[in-house]
């Protein structure tokens, strides 16, 4: 006990003698240190990386232990683990890493002043996509046939697109739902939609590796989350079990929306108007039920 109290006090008296001379500049540090912080735990809260995050406080609180009472072995122990672990965790959490860099490096998404298209221009090529994507869902949904629609946005899905059949040709509901059609040559895969233009169909998009998924959803929906969480794409997905329209951005799920909560979402993200208080809001997250 005398030994916890010895180094309770040797740590206070470190801490008082640490903030006694803070001005502003160090507070400024701090305040982005912790900034620094919180943005990671944003980036892995939902993730695996959130379990390792666990561990290594747990491991830290033993090696806290282990110092006040005087564990050798232990403590050459963790240091070990600790050493070797960077190494560990660079190599299996590099989606979750890579996930963490390209979330960084996204920029936010302006509809307007794109190239040497006018600002109208720009604005009626995404009220066309608008208009043919909620089209299309409640045709397909209606029918209850799969689908899943990207519409790329800033970050460039040129490596996706790759992976299926260019079209480059102007988006309309009749396509949408013809390349769609069971049976159809690419009706598995995803369609790319770039600067207001039907890019490519037949595509492939990663899955997510997001381990708490439930289980009640599909591969086009693991598809569609994994499209964004690498991307700040916006990812229109039809179940085909049942018919219900989903809408993937920003590593989530919201599930269940009517045509007319589809359009108002897409016009927030696509346009900017800010949607009202909709089916939405009330199952927010891919683990709402239908």
């Amino acid at each position: 006990m005398s030994k916890i109290l010895e180094t309770w006090q040797l740590f206070r008296n470190n801490l008082i003698g640490v903030l006694k001379p803070i001005n502003l500049v160090d507070f400024i540090d701090i305040l982005i240190v912790a900034y620094i912080f919180y943005s990671l735990m944003r980036l892995v809260r939902e993730t695996r990386a959130m379990q390792l995050l666990k561990g290594i406080a747990a491991i830290l609180v033993l090696f806290f232990v282990a110092n006040i009472l005087e564990m050798t072995m232990l403590q050459f122990f963790i240091r070990n683990i600790l050493t070797w672990g960077v190494i560990v965790i660079a190599v299996v959490f590099q989606p979750e890493l890579r996930r963490a860099l390209e979330q960084m490096g996204r920029t936010k998404f302006s509809p307007l002043g794109r190239g040497s298209e006018s600002e109208a221009d720009l604005l009626q090529k995404n009220k066309e996509v608008i208009s043919a994507v909620c089209a299309a869902g409640a045709h397909l949904s209606s029918r209850k046939i799969g689908a899943l629609i990207v519409i790329e946005r800033e970050i460039k899905l040129g490596d996706v697109i790759n992976t299926g059949t260019i079209i480059d040709s102007r988006i309309s509901m009749e396509l949408i739902a013809n390349i769609f059609f069971p049976n159809s040559p690419m009706h598995d895969g995803a369609v790319v939609v770039r600067q207001g233009r039907l890019h490519s169909a037949g595509c492939f998009l990663p899955l997510s590796a997001n381990m708490e998924i439930g289980r009640e959803l599909g591969t086009r929906h693991r598809a569609a989350l994994g499209m964004s969480e690498v991307s700040d794409a916006v990812i229109v997905v039809v179940s085909e079990e049942t018919g219900a329209i989903s809408v993937a951005v920003d590593s989530r799920l919201q599930r269940g929306l009517s045509v007319k909560n589809l359009e108002k979402m897409l016009e927030a993200k696509l346009i900017g108007t800010q949607p009202e208080n909709t089916e939405a809001k009330k199952a927010p997250f891919w683990r709402r039920r239908k």
